[in-house]
C-alpha cells in the first residue's frame, strides 16, 4: 500500500507522547510500585555527576525529561526497524506483523506461544525480544547496542502492549495500515525530523535536502576523491543527524571501489566503502536511524536479501556531542571525558568509537551544523574555552565552523593533500556581532575556497537564511575567493525545491567566472576585504551602487552623532518587567516602554508599560527593594547573563535591568529606529519613554536643533538608507513564512544594529521640506487612528466615519511625501543627475500607484515577474499611470518609469524590498480593536469586583451582563463590536470574555505532565527562596526553574496572557464548573485582586458552594485552590489586624485545615487533583438531596 510519511510520523508521534508519559511513571513516578528498580537512582547519579564536571548546567527535570524522550523514541524506533524487516524479509521472525495476512498471523502465533511459554512476562519482554534477535547477528548488533537509549529505562507492559495495536491496526479494507514493502529508508529522514517535537527543538532538528547534499559533496568529496588514494579515504559528517550526506557518500565510495577493485568480492567492496564513512551526532535517535539506513543500503549494494546471513558490515558511527569529544584533548579538563574514571561519560556514548573517530583527521568533512544558541550555560562556558570563535551570544554554527575544519586533513605540512571541507549553515555569522572573531581571527588561517548566497532559495525547512562554504584546512592559496551573492529570492515556492529559479541559477553557476544573473551574481572578492566583520559582498550592479553611495559622501553618520548609538535599556527578562497594558497595580512604578514593533511609518507610540527601577535620569535605584510582583522571579531573575556573568557578578541587583544608559534621558530629542523590521523605520521622540534594546536611539551633538532632527530623519527613512543597511545588515528570514520559504524579499526581517549605523554615508545637504511634512502628517495620522477613546468618549461606528476619511486622505499624503523624499535623495547620493521631484504640493496616491509600482505590475503582467505584493497589501496592480491624477505629475511618473528601465541602480532600489510597504491594519480591525479596549477596561472598573463592605466578589457572565444592561453606551458598543444589534448582552460578554481569563488553580491551567512537572519546579524555587529569607542556609544554589513554553498549557490563550516566565498579565481569573447550578455562565474574578483578596474570595465561594450542595468531588479543585494561595497569603498578608487579633493568613490557614477536616481530604488530593478530560456537553449536576 502506499502512504505519505508524514501521515506515520504524525501517528508515530503520538505514540512517542504515550510512551513518555509511561516512561516517566517508570523514573520516578508517584506511584512507586510502577518505577523500574534502580533507575532514578541511577540517572540522579549521573546527572550530579555530568553537573559536577559542567557537562551540563540545565536542571533535573529538563535533563530527566530530554533521557525519557530518547529512551520513547528508541523503543519506537525498534518497532519501526522491526516491522521494516518484517515487511522486506530482511529477517526469518515474525514479531509483529507482516507484509501479508499470513505473516501478521505467524506473528501473533510467535507472541501468543511465547506468552505461553512465559505467562509471568509482558509485551515489554515481547518487545525486547527482538533487540535480544539484533543482537544475535553482526549486521543489526549495533542497532541495538549498549548504547543504545532503549535499555536506560523499560516501558510497563501496558505500554508496550498500546504499541504494538498501533502496528496491528488496519485500514478500512481490512490490511494493515502500515506497509514497510518496498519502502525507501529516506522516509527515515522525515522520522528523525518531526518524531519528537521537543527533540526537534533541543536539536535543532533538520534534514538536509538530497539536491543540497549532492551540491556540497560535488564540490567537496568528488575533489578530495581525485588527489589523493582511495586506500584510506575517509570522510565525516559530525552533525550526521538521520545520514543524509553519509547515505551519499556511501554510494560514491562503492562506486569507486567498483571500477578500483573489481577483483573484491561484492561484501568487501561494500566494507570498503563503509570503512570510508564516518558519523557522529548529540542525538542518538539520530545516530540509530542513520546507521540502520547505512545497514539497508549496504546490504542492497552487496546484493544480500537477508540479515541473518553470517555478515558483519561494520559501520562507523557514534553518538556525542562532537564539539567536546572532537575537540583537542589537551584542553579538556582532567576526566571530563575520561571512562574510566566512571564519572562524566553518559551512559550513551561509547567513549572508545567517538575517540576513534572524532580524535583523527580525515579528507572529507561535510555537514549541516545545527543554527541555535546554545541553552545550556555549562556547555555554553565549555565550547568557549575549548574554541576560538565563539563570541557574545553565539549560535552553534560558530564552533562547528571551527571543528569542521579542524577535522580535515592540515595540509600545510604539504606532506598530505589538505582535507575538504563543505557544509550549508546559518549565514547569521556574516553579519552579526557574534561572527567577528571567526571572520577576522579564524577564516583568515584556512583556504576558503567558495561562499554561496542561499538565502534567496527555496529550501524546504530552512527558514533561517544559508549559505554553503567551501574551503580546505590549508593555508590561504590565492589572494581571491569565488563568491555567489544573491540578488533576489524566488518569485513564488516552485513545485520542487531543486527547481527553483534561484538554486538552478547556482547549479548553473561555473566555479570561477564572473557572471550577472536574474536572481544571482557571481565574482571573486579579495580575502582582505573578507577578513572584516561583516561581510557586505553584493556583486554587480549591488556591489556598484554601495560603492557610488560610499565614496560620492565620505561624511559618516557617525560624525555627526553624540557618543554611540543604543543608550537603551537591555532587560533580558522583558516577559518580566513589561505590562500589556496601561494598567497599573501593585507595587510597580512603571513607565511607557518603547519596544521595536512599536516604531513604524514615522511614528512611534508605546504598547507596553513596565516596572522602571531607576529615579529618572539617573542609574540610582528608586527603592531599596525589589517589587513584591517580581518576587517569584527572583531566581531566574538573578541568573539572568551578562558580559561578566550573571547579575550579582556584574554588580547589580536582581531586580535591576541588564544595562541601563541614563545618558539616553538627557537630552529631550532623540531618533529612535526598530532594529529587527522588514525596512528602515525612524521616528523623532520628544517624550519621556523607556527605550528597549529593539529601540535604539541615536541623539545629534548638542548643539543640534530639532530642525537637525528632522533632517536626519528623513535620510534615515529613505530607500537609499534602507538598501544600504541591507546590504551591510543580517537578514532574520521571511517575516511572515512559517517554513523556509525565501518567495518575497521584502517580507524579510533584517538586524539593523548602531555598529552599523555608525558608517552610514551621509551626503553633505540634507533636504528638508518632505522631512518637515512627513513627520507632521505621521502625528497628524496617529491621532485620527482608531483608538480607545477617554473615559468620556464612547466609541461607536460613528465617531470612526469622519476619522476614517481624515486618516485615508493622510495616509496618501504620507505615500505621496515619501516617494518625493526617495527621489530627492537619488539624486542628492549621486545615484541620478535628474531632479525628478515634483514642483508643487504633491497630491494623494494610493498604494499600487507608486512609480516602482507600476512597473512592477507590467512586470507580472508580462510574465517576466511573480509577486504577492499586491495581494498582501491590499492595493490593485495597475500597470498604467492613473489619470485621476494631475497631468503633470502623471509627466512626473513617466520619467520615472523611464528611469527605472534604464538606469541599473535605480532599477535596483526601486524594488519591493527597499520601498515602504506602509503595512497597517486594516480600519475595521483597529475599530474592533479600540471598542474591545474600551468594553474591558469598563469590565475591569473596581466597582464591579467588590460588594459595598469591600469585600471581593467573584462575578458570572451573567451576572456582569445585568450590570451592563444598565448602560446604553455600554451596550450600544457591545452590540456594534459583535456585529449583530439583535445579541443579547451575556452572549456578546460570552465572546468578549472567551479569551481574557486564566483559571485560578494549576491544574485547569497547566497541560499533563510537562506543565505541572514545571509548575512543582517552580513551587519548589519558591520554598527555598522563602528558606533563605527566613535566614536559613542551603546546602546549594536555588536551581532556576526551567522556562514554559505554549505546549505547557491547556489553551493558547493561557500562553498568551502568561508567556515562558507565567507572569500572571489577563484581566481576569476564571472559576470552572464553580458557578451556580441556575446559572451556566462562566464564573469570573478580577486579576487586580492581590493574593489575600484572590483568597478571599475562593474562601467564600467555596463556603457558598458547600451550603448549595456542592459534593466533596465538585469541592476539591476550590479547596485546592485556596491551598496554592495559602503560602502567598502567609507571605504578603501575615501581619495581625488588630480589630481580629489575627492575620489574613491565619484566617485562610483556618479556612483550609476545615475543609479538609470535614472533607476527609489530604494536601496529597489536593496537589495531585485533575479536572475530567473535556467531554462535550455541559458538566453533569450536582447531586441533590
Amino acid at each position: 500500500m502506499v502512504w505519505d510519511s508524514s501521515v506515520l510520523v504524525s501517528a508515530l508521534k503520538k505514540q512517542v507522547l504515550v510512551l513518555e508519559a509511561d516512561l516517566r511513571a517508570r523514573v520516578d513516578g508517584d506511584d512507586v510500585s510502577i518505577r523500574q528498580d534502580g533507575v532514578n537512582d541511577a540517572w540522579r547519579s549521573e546527572y550530579d555527576a555530568l553537573l559536577k564536571a559542567e557537562r551540563t548546567g540545565i536542571s533535573w527535570m529538563e535533563w530527566r525529561n530530554d533521557r525519557i524522550t530518547q529512551a520513547a523514541v528508541s523503543w519506537v524506533l525498534l518497532t519501526v526497524f522491526a516491522r521494516y524487516c518484517e515487511d522486506n524479509h530482511l529477517v526469518t521472525p515474525r514479531w509483529i506483523s507482516g507484509s501479508t495476512d499470513d505473516e501478521r498471523g505467524h506473528a501473533l502465533d510467535a507472541r501468543t506461544a511465547y506468552f505461553r511459554t512465559n505467562p509471568e512476562h509482558t509485551d515489554r519482554d515481547w518487545l525486547t525480544t527482538i533487540a535480544d534477535h539484533f543482537t544475535t547477528y553482526p549486521a543489526t548488533a549495533g542497532l541495538v547496542d549498549p548504547y543504545t537509549p532503549m535499555w536506560q529505562v523499560a516501558p510497563s507492559g501496558d505500554a508496550a502492549r498500546t504499541l504494538l495495536e498501533f502496528w496491528w491496526d488496519r485500514d478500512d479494507t481490512g490490511r494493515p495500515r502500515w506497509s514497510f514493502t518496498g519502502v525507501d529508508t529516506r522516509f527515515l529522514g522525515d522520522v528523525y525530523q518531526d518524531l519528537s517535537d521537543h527533540a526537534k527543538k533541543t536539536y535543532a532538528l533538520l534534514q538536509t535536502p538530497e539536491f543540497v547534499e549532492e551540491f556540497i559533496l560535488d564540490r567537496t568529496l568528488e575533489p578530495a576523491l581525485n588527489d589523493r588514494p582511495l586506500d584510506g579515504f575517509t570522510m565525516i559528517d559530525p552533525t550526521c543527524g538521520s545520514g543524509h550526506f553519509l547515505l551519499g557518500a556511501f554510494h560514491r565510495l562503492h562506486t569507486r571501489w567498483q571500477h578500483h577493485a573489481p577483483a573484491l568480492g561484492q561484501r568487501e567492496l561494500v566494507q570498503k566503502a563503509l570503512d570510508a564513512v564516518h558519523g557522529v551526532d548529540i542525538n542518538p535517535f539520530a545516530v540509530a536511524i542513520a546507521r540502520f539506513r547505512l545497514l539497508i543500503a549496504a546490504l542492497h549494494a552487496a546484493g544480500d536479501t537477508n540479515l541473518e546471513q553470517p555478515i558483519g558490515y561494520t559501520t562507523h558511527l557514534a553518538a556525542g556531542d562532537s564539539l567536546l569529544w572532537g575537540a583537542p584533548q589537551q584542553l579538556l579538563p582532567t576526566g571530563i571525558l575520561a571512562a574510566e574514571r566512571g564519572r562524566t561519560v553518559t551512559t550513551g556514548e561509547d567513549s572508545k568509537a567517538l575517540t576513534e573517530i572524532l580524535q583523527r583527521e580525515h579528507d572529507t568533512v561535510v555537514g549541516n551544523p545545527p543554527y541555535i544558541n546554545v541553552e545550556d550555560p555549562a556547555l555554553n562556558n565549555r565550547y568557549r574555552s575549548l574554541y576560538s570563535t565563539p563570541f557574545r551570544t553565539y549560535a552553534l554554527t560558530i564552533p562547528f565552523m571551527e571543528l569542521f575544519f579542524r577535522l580535515a586533513r592540515d595540509g600545510r605540512d604539504r606532506r598530505v593533500p589538505s582535507g575538504w571541507v563543505g557544509q550549508i549553515t546559518s549565514n547569521s555569522f556574516m553579519k552579526r556581532s557574534f561572527g567577528v572573531k571567526l571572520i577576522e581571527n579564524f577564516l583568515p588561517t584556512v583556504d576558503l575556497r567558495e561562499i554561496l548566497d542561499t538565502s534567496g532559495a527555496y529550501i524546504p525547512g530552512h527558514s533561517t537564511p544559508t549559505a554553503i562554504i567551501i574551503g580546505r584546512n590549508n593555508s590561504p592559496q590565492s589572494n581571491d575567493i569565488w563568491t555567489i551573492a544573491g540578488v533576489r529570492g524566488e518569485d513564488s515556492r516552485p513545485k520542487a525545491p531543486q527547481d527553483g529559479h534561484v538554486w538552478r541559477e547556482i547549479v548553473r553557476t561555473v566555479p570561477g567566472r564572473t557572471a550577472s544573473g536574474q536572481y544571482t551574481s557571481s565574482g571573486v572578492i579579495s580575502r582582505r576585504v573578507l577578513a572584516r566583520h561583516p561581510w557586505a559582498f553584493g556583486l554587480g550592479k549591488t556591489a556598484s551602487a554601495v560603492a557610488i553611495l560610499e565614496q560620492q559622501n565620505t561624511r559618516r553618520l557617525i560624525d555627526v552623532i553624540d557618543k554611540s548609538i543604543g543608550r537603551a535599556v537591555r532587560i533580558g527578562a522583558d516577559d518580566a518587567f513589561l505590562r500589556h497594558r496601561n494598567t497599573q497595580r501593585g507595587s510597580f512604578y512603571s513607565e511607557p516602554i518603547l519596544r521595536g514593533e512599536d516604531v513604524r511609518d514615522w511614528h512611534a507610540e508605546p504598547s507596553s508599560r513596565g516596572y522602571f527601577p531607576y529615579i529618572w535620569g539617573t542609574t540610582k535605584l528608586r527603592d531599596p527593594v525589589a517589587p513584591d510582583e517580581l518576587w517569584p522571579l527572583r531566581t531566574s531573575l538573578a541568573d539572568r547573563r551578562t558580559f561578566v556573568g550573571n547579575m550579582a557578578d556584574a554588580g547589580r541587583q536582581w531586580w535591576e535591568y541588564m544595562q541601563h544608559t541614563a545618558s539616553a534621558y538627557e537630552t529631550e530629542l532623540s531618533i529612535t529606529f526598530s532594529n529587527l523590521a522588514t525596512a528602515n523605520h525612524f521616528c523623532l521622540i520628544e517624550s519621556k519613554y523607556v527605550f528597549t534594546s529593539h529601540s535604539p536611539i541615536i541623539k545629534l551633538k548638542s548643539a543640534a536643533t530639532q530642525m537637525d532632527y528632522i533632517r536626519l530623519l528623513g535620510v534615515l527613512n529613505s530607500s537609499v538608507v534602507c538598501f544600504w543597511l541591507k546590504q551591510k545588515s543580517h537578514s532574520r528570514a521571511n517575516a511572515t513564512a512559517a517554513s523556509g520559504i525565501a518567495d518575497q524579499p521584502w517580507s524579510f526581517n533584517w538586524e539593523f544594529t548602531g555598529a552599523t549605523l555608525r558608517g552610514l554615508p551621509l551626503p553633505t545637504k540634507l533636504t528638508t521640506g518632505p522631512s518637515v511634512r512627513l513627520n507632521n502628517l505621521a502625528k497628524r495620522f496617529a491621532a485620527a487612528s482608531p483608538r480607545p477613546p477617554s473615559k468620556t468618549g464612547i466609541p461607536l461606528p460613528t465617531a470612526f466615519e469622519t476619522a476614517k476619511a481624515e486618516a485615508d486622505g493622510l495616509r496618501g499624503l504620507m505615500v505621496a511625501e515619501q516617494e518625493e523624499l526617495d527621489w530627492e535623495y537619488y539624486r542628492i547620493y549621486s545615484l541620478i543627475e535628474e531632479d525628478l521631484t515634483y514642483a508643487g504640493d504633491v497630491p494623494p496616491i494610493a498604494l499600487g500607484e507608486r512609480a516602482f509600482e507600476i512597473s512592477l505590475a507590467r512586470r507580472v503582467a508580462d510574465g517576466t515577474e511573480g509577486t504577492q505584493w499586491f495581494t498582501r497589501h491590499r492595493s490593485t496592480p495597475i500597470t498604467e499611470i492613473p489619470a485621476h491624477l494631475p497631468e503633470d505629475y502623471q509627466a512626473l511618473l513617466q520619467r520615472r518609469l523611464g528611469i527605472i528601465a534604464t538606469n541599473p541602480h535605480i532599477e535596483l532600489l526601486e524594488r519591493p524590498e527597499y520601498k515602504r510597504r506602509w503595512a497597517t491594519e486594516p480600519w475595521d480591525k483597529q475599530v474592533l480593536a479600540a471598542q474591545r479596549t474600551w468594553l474591558l477596561d469598563r469590565l475591569e472598573h473596581r466597582d464591579l469586583w467588590f460588594d459595598r463592605d469591600g469585600r471581593p466578589t467573584p462575578k458570572s457572565v451573567a451576572q456582569l451582563a445585568d450590570l451592563t444592561d444598565h448602560d446604553p453606551a455600554y451596550r450600544a458598543v457591545l452590540a456594534a463590536w459583535a456585529g449583530n444589534p439583535d445579541i443579547t448582552t451575556t452572549s456578546a460578554l460570552t465572546t468578549l470574555l472567551d479569551d481574557e481569563h486564566v483559571p485560578y488553580l494549576a491544574a485547569y491551567r497547566y497541560q499533563t505532565p510537562a506543565g505541572l512537572d514545571k509548575r512543582q519546579s517552580w513551587e519548589h524555587t519558591w520554598d527555598l527562596q522563602r528558606r533563605e529569607d527566613a535566614g536559613d542556609t542551603l546546602d546549594a544554589p536555588i536551581p532556576v526553574p526551567p522556562k514554559y513554553k505554549p505546549a505547557d498549557f491547556r489553551k493558547t490563550s493561557y500562553w498568551s496572557h502568561r508567556g515562558k516566565l507565567d507572569v500572571p498579565k489577563e484581566r481576569f481569573i476564571s472559576y470552572p464548573d464553580a458557578g451556580r447550578d441556575t446559572d451556566p455562565t462562566l464564573l469570573l474574578g478580577w486579576a487586580g485582586w492581590d493574593h489575600g483578596e484572590q483568597a478571599l474570595a475562593l474562601a467564600t465561594l467555596t463556603t457558598e458552594r458547600a451550603e448549595d450542595g456542592f459534593t466533596t468531588e465538585q469541592l476539591t479543585p476550590l479547596i485546592a485552590g485556596l491551598h496554592e494561595l495559602a503560602p502567598w497569603v502567609r507571605q504578603w498578608h501575615s501581619t495581625i489586624d488588630p480589630d481580629y487579633g489575627q492575620s489574613l493568613a491565619d484566617t485562610i490557614d483556618e479556612e483550609l485545615h476545615t475543609h479538609l477536616t470535614t472533607h476527609h481530604l489530604t494536601s496529597t488530593d489536593l496537589t495531585t487533583w485533575q479536572p475530567a478530560p473535556a467531554t462535550r456537553g455541559r458538566r453533569t449536576k450536582k447531586a441533590t438531596t
